[in-house]
C-alpha cells in the first residue's frame, strides 16, 4: 500500500453529487478514508469497482460515522477503540494488514462551550491506549478529522479561537500526549514551518475562499515508520465538503 486518502465528506450522499466519485477514480488511491458519511450502508450505492468496503455507521441516523475502501483485502477488521462507552456513534475503523494497521478516526467535537469536553477527554485517552496497544504489534498509521488545531500555525486566527472548541488546551494538550506516545503528525514532519495549509473552512463568511481555516484533518504514523512517509499533500483545490481531503504517501 502505497497512497492513502483521508476525507471528511461531511455526508456521504450528497458527496456522491459533488464529484466523489470521480475525484476518487482519478485519484486511484489504495485505500479512501472517509469521515462523517451520515448514512448506513446500503442507503445509497458507493461504486467503485476493485474495493472492499468496511463501515462504521451511527446508531443516530444521519450522523458521525466512518468508511474505508480499500483496493487490498485486509487481515481482519475491527470497529471502535476497544471501549463500549464510544461504540455507538461509528467513529473508528482499523484494518489489519500484513505490516501495519490502518486506523480510521473522526474524532468527537468538543462542541460549543465545550459542552462535550469530558466525553472528548475520554475519547481521548481511550484512542490512545488503544492506539498504543496496536502500536506494540505492528506499526499505526492513523487518519482522519481529528477535530483539534494543534498549534497556532495550524489555524488562521490563533488568538481569538484560543478556548474554543478544536483550539483548546485541554485538545492540544491531548494531541501531544498522542504524539509523546509515539506518533508522528506526517505533515508536520515534512513541512515543519509550512503556513496557511488548512483543511478545514467554515461555511460562513466566505471562510474558504479566505483561506480563513483550520488543520484538523490529519496523517499520524507510528514514530519507527516516519522516515517511510514520502509526502502528505492537503488537496484543497477539491470542493465537495466544508474539509477537503488529504493524501499520504508513503512506502509500506
Amino acid at each position: 500500500m502505497r497512497k492513502i486518502i483521508s476525507w471528511n465528506v461531511n455526508g456521504l450522499r450528497s458527496a456522491l453529487g459533488k464529484g466523489f466519485l470521480e475525484f476518487c477514480a482519478a485519484e486511484g488511491a489504495d485505500a479512501f478514508c472517509v469521515q462523517e458519511t451520515k448514512m448506513q450502508q446500503g442507503q445509497a450505492e458507493v461504486n467503485l469497482p476493485g474495493y472492499t468496503e468496511f463501515w462504521n455507521s451511527a446508531e443516530r441516523k444521519g450522523y458521525s460515522g466512518t468508511a474505508i475502501f480499500s483496493k487490498q483485502k485486509p487481515l481482519g477488521a475491527s470497529l471502535g477503540i476497544g471501549d463500549a462507552v464510544h461504540a455507538s456513534e461509528g467513529r473508528s475503523i482499523t484494518l489489519e494488514f500484513d505490516g501495519f494497521y490502518l486506523v480510521n478516526e473522526y474524532t468527537p467535537n468538543a462542541q460549543d462551550g465545550l459542552a462535550r469536553i469530558g466525553y472528548r477527554m475520554a475519547w481521548e485517552d481511550a484512542r490512545r491506549g488503544y492506539l498504543v496497544a496496536l502500536d506494540a504489534k505492528k506499526p499505526v498509521i492513523l487518519c482522519g478529522d481529528l477535530n483539534v488545531a494543534h498549534n497556532e500555525i495550524d489555524l488562521k486566527n490563533p488568538r481569538s479561537n484560543r478556548g474554543n472548541a478544536g483550539f483548546s488546551d485541554e485538545e492540544r494538550g491531548k494531541f501531544g500526549e498522542l504524539l509523546d506516545a509515539g506518533f508522528t503528525d506526517c505533515f508536520r514532519f515534512l513541512y515543519p514551518d509550512r503556513e496557511q495549509a488548512y483543511t478545514w473552512w467554515s461555511f460562513r463568511a466566505n471562510a474558504r475562499a479566505n483561506n480563513t481555516g483550520w488543520r484538523i484533518d490529519y496523517f499520524l504514523v507510528s514514530d519507527r515508520i516516519r522516515d517511510r512517509v514520502e509526502d502528505v499533500a492537503i488537496l484543497d483545490g477539491v470542493l465537495g465538503s466544508d474539509h477537503c481531503p488529504v493524501r499520504l504517501t508513503i512506502d509500506m
